[in-house]
């Protein structure tokens, strides 16, 4: 089973608190083509157009703290909207202000405490370029869980990554394997036939 893996970002999140008394969030859970470096092992990239699919399926994804907890928001209840645009997914939401989670965390994003915003995918579509060191991992397709509003780059994803690393590899060298295995084979059909 493909585990989940989360990623954060660190681009400003925007609160505001409107006359009604709604608190609105606003930022990027994911910029395109912006590389990050995954604990050193590889590179990653999230490239244009990756959240579509996921959109238009109507992926059901909660507005947590964290990746964790119950959520503020949720696109199935419509109190989360994502869209993606040139830049990437850019989350937007009216918080509720009695909820005791908003109320909790409002103050620390306002001062700036809590100022990354995070996202947990699984990667449906990636490729691999094991050409530069470390490889580049390119994220083209994703199935959507979460957008977190976090303290700390969630570093969770990073072991799985790395496993999709390994499993990407591990294929590769079958398939180079399987390309020997079949080019010795025609080598060997090609003296019999040559001896006959």
């Amino acid at each position: 089973m493909t585990e989940v893996e989360r990623r954060a970002l660190s681009v400003p999140v925007e609160v505001r608190e409107d006359d009604d008394g709604k608190i609105r969030v606003e930022g990027y859970a994911a910029v395109f083509d912006d590389e990050a470096n995954i604990a050193g092992m590889f590179r990653e990239r999230i490239a244009p157009g990756a959240f579509t699919a996921a959109l238009e399926r109507g992926d059901d994804v909660s507005f947590l703290i964290n990746h964790e907890g119950l959520p503020m928001a949720r696109t199935r209840s419509g109190t989360l909207k994502l869209e993606q645009d040139e830049r990437g997914l850019r989350v937007v939401s009216d918080l509720d202000v009695n909820d005791p989670d908003v109320k909790r965390i409002i103050p620390k994003m306002k001062r700036g405490d809590l100022d990354k915003m995070s996202f947990a995918f699984i990667a449906r579509q990636q490729e691999w370029d094991d050409r530069q060191d470390p490889p580049l991992r390119t994220v083209m397709d994703v199935e959507l869980f979460d957008v977190s509003i976090v303290t700390e780059p969630a570093f969770q994803g990073t072991e799985i990554g790395l496993r999709s690393l390994e499993q990407h590899r591990k294929a590769k060298n079958f398939a180079a394997a399987r390309l020997r295995q079949r080019r010795k084979l025609d080598l060997h059909d090609r003296v019999r036939r040559t001896a006959s």
